[in-house]
């Protein structure tokens, strides 16, 4: 293949000056010659000359294949591709944004801000996840923060998709990520668990709240290998400014065993943006390494266990639910058949986490200083509500929050914090009986159900 440099013409377009140089591949700014023009500015990529081109080729294959399957605001759009056979290359969206490899290279971050932006990372797998990619090389070069905060994954090189041929796993004896972030299920040569990305993003924010990855960058095998059985050391030890729930939430994400991880990225999102939510453990409060006796065990049980590995992909779902409930009227006819919606969707599986969610009304007076109804007295007595409210369900703690929130428009609010937090199912009450309603849309139900992104389950009164 010839060399390619800015003014060359490949397809129908013609390169501008190239903008990114990496392992597997370059990256050139394009202007489309011929055909329609897409609507939004383009770049190509082409893969690299020399050694390691087999690998290259296989990655952008991948890339080629799944990227037009992607859908939303999380990956480039898909424009054109060559074919491999003659000129390969892959024209694709320009995503405008900070590396969060630039980012990265300021931590440690402050924890809100570190919280903020694993959150919009926990989001961007999410949407990847539920379309059934998995992304196996999630680091900070792959991560593009746009202005409003959206974060946009790129290079699906290392991807595998449940629908589609996996290129590299059959073609290469191994096929990981980048050393940093790797998951300990790559390294033992098992693809497609979407739990591998949910390690690599505790490394990530590992990094942002510290400075450094958890176990630095290995520069072989052998070295890589060593999260198969180590600990990290506390991001609290290395930081002292990072909350307890924070450090929880890393180094839940970075446990050897997938089935200790979370099992969604929804459920990490969630937990970055309700740091009073997150259940405490062990795992929050240490602060020192763990003594080698300990290391030691855990090295014996990751060599016990290596060879028992399945190697059948396992698609992780734990869907999110909200929950609306009307404290304000405890005494409604719904109530009843709300609650046993609940509990017989929370019966299928312990993955489901669930969010109960009351909106109040704010009074239509001024409150006067001193008085007895003050935001912050109406917002503890419906928590106290709602807390009673659940408590014949019997969740634990890890499955259930809490949200009193004061809005003039309960269906708008009910839509934007479903849609914060990659909620599958909408759970509320059907519109109460009102001989002076002129239609039945005008309700909060009606309005939530013509508005959300996901399911919307609604209960009348006496369902059960």
């Amino acid at each position: 293949m010839e060399r390619i440099e800015p003014g060359t013409r490949v397809g129908d377009f013609v390169l501008g000056e190239r903008i990114h140089s990496g392992a597997m591949g370059y990256i050139h700014e394009a202007t489309r010659v011929e055909g329609a023009d897409p609507g939004f500015p383009v770049v190509i990529k082409v893969p690299t000359m020399g050694r390691g081109t087999a690998i290259d080729l296989v990655g952008l294959e991948t890339e080629m294949m799944l990227l037009p399957s992607l859908t939303g605001p999380h990956a480039p759009r898909y424009v054109a591709s060559g074919a491999m056979a003659t000129f390969p290359f892959i024209a694709m969206e320009r995503v405008d944004g900070e590396s969060l490899a630039r980012v990265t290279a300021r931590a440690p971050l402050d924890p809100e801000e570190a919280s903020r932006l694993g959150a919009a990372l926990a989001d961007a797998l999410h949407s990847l996840h539920s379309q059934g990619l998995v992304h196996h090389d999630v680091k900070p070069e792959n991560v593009i923060v746009q202005a409003d905060g959206t974060a946009v994954l790129v290079d699906f090189g290392f991807a595998r998709h449940q629908r589609f041929p996996d290129l590299l796993g059959e073609e290469m004896h191994f096929a990981a990520g980048s050393s940093a972030y790797v998951s300990p299920e790559q390294l033992r040569d098992r693809r497609g668990d979407p739990r591998s990305d949910l390690y690599s993003l505790g490394a990530i924010l590992y990094q942002l709240a510290t400075g450094e990855p958890p176990f630095g960058y290995p520069q072989t095998l052998t070295g890589m290998r060593d999260r198969l059985w180590r600990m990290p050391a506390p991001p609290r030890g290395l930081n002292p400014k990072v909350p307890e729930a924070l450090q929880e939430v890393i180094l839940r994400c970075l446990e050897t065993d997938a089935a200790a991880r979370y099992q969604s990225a929804a459920h990490i999102a969630f937990d970055l943006r309700n740091a009073a939510e997150v259940e405490l453990t062990e795992r929050a409060r240490t602060l020192a390494t763990p003594g080698f006796w300990r290391q030691a065990r855990r090295w014996w049980s990751a060599a016990g266990s290596s060879k028992v590995l399945p190697k059948t992909p396992v698609a992780s779902r734990a869907p999110v639910v909200m929950v609306a409930v009307d404290t304000s009227h405890p005494d409604d006819a719904r109530h009843g058949g709300i609650r046993w919606t609940a509990r017989q969707v929370l019966s299928l599986s312990e993955d489901y986490r669930v969010m109960f969610v009351s909106v109040v009304a704010a009074p239509a007076v001024r409150e006067e200083a001193g008085g007895s109804d003050t935001s912050s007295a109406r917002h503890m007595r419906h928590l106290a509500l709602l807390r009673q409210w659940i408590q014949p369900l019997g969740l634990s703690s890890h499955r259930a929050s809490l949200h009193v929130i004061e809005s003039p428009d309960p269906a708008r609010t009910l839509l934007t914090l479903a849609r914060q937090n990659n909620a599958d199912l909408i759970i509320l009450g059907a519109p109460a009986p009102d001989p002076m309603r002129i239609a039945w849309w005008r309700s909060v139900a009606s309005a939530v159900s013509a508005g959300a992104h996901c399911s919307v389950h609604i209960v009348r009164a006496g369902e059960s």
